[in-house]
């Protein structure tokens, strides 16, 4: 298999959706994020309301219950769960798998450093910031208008982000030893971060 995936995890408003963007551009690979969500849609058969509404989010009590399971017995019983995260995880996980057998690709979040963790030719990336430059980010872009907003949204979205990878994987998200590579991008501008990224994804696939 010599196609590559660079699954990028990453805090609200550090920019890892920007840097995924250039970072396919650079290296000609397809990128996927919300665009994940359509293929799940499409080719799973769950309403795409519970999908977007169940997009990277912890299983509540019942629902985790079947998590707990899952982890105890295998992914099969995730058939059984009800159309809400466990459902959306399994359909998401299927779609990272076969979109990392099919293509070189740049894949946001769900999990996919974790599913892809025994794939030789896949990167994983955790994008992050300083709270106070990722409030300027969310300012800049229109996301929040006022600076208290802004901090309640990083804090709440990382928060569910946190809580989907730690429930779903063995690893602690952000954690620098749960991926390769680590990167504060408050440091540099986009455009040279992500030209020291697609370098370091080159030199270390041999592209």
């Amino acid at each position: 298999m010599n196609n590559y995936v660079i699954a990028i995890g990453r805090q609200m408003g550090s920019g890892g959706r920007e840097l995924g963007r250039l970072l396919a551009q650079r290296l000609g690979a397809e990128f996927f994020d919300k665009e994940l969500l359509l293929h799940v849609a499409q080719q799973s058969g769950l309403i795409p309301e519970i999908i977007e509404r169940n997009d990277e989010r912890e299983p509540g009590f019942f629902s985790g219950i079947t998590g707990f399971a899952s982890g105890m017995f295998g992914t099969a019983l995730l058939g059984y769960a009800s159309p809400g995260c466990d459902s959306v995880y399994k359909a998401q996980s299927e779609i990272i798998e076969q979109l990392a057998s099919q293509k070189n690709c740049v894949i946001v979040g769900r999990t996919a450093d974790y599913l892809l963790r025994n794939n030789p030719r896949c990167i994983s990336i955790f994008v992050h910031a300083p709270e106070d430059e990722c409030v300027k980010r969310l300012l800049s872009r229109g996301d929040k208008t006022t600076e208290a907003d802004a901090r309640t949204m990083i804090r709440r979205i990382n928060k569910l982000r946190s809580n989907y990878y730690n429930f779903y994987t063995d690893r602690q998200w952000g954690a620098a030893d749960s991926y390769h590579l680590s990167i504060d991008s408050s440091t540099l501008p986009m455009d040279d971060l992500a030209d020291f990224v697609a370098l370091y994804v080159s030199r270390r696939l041999n592209l």
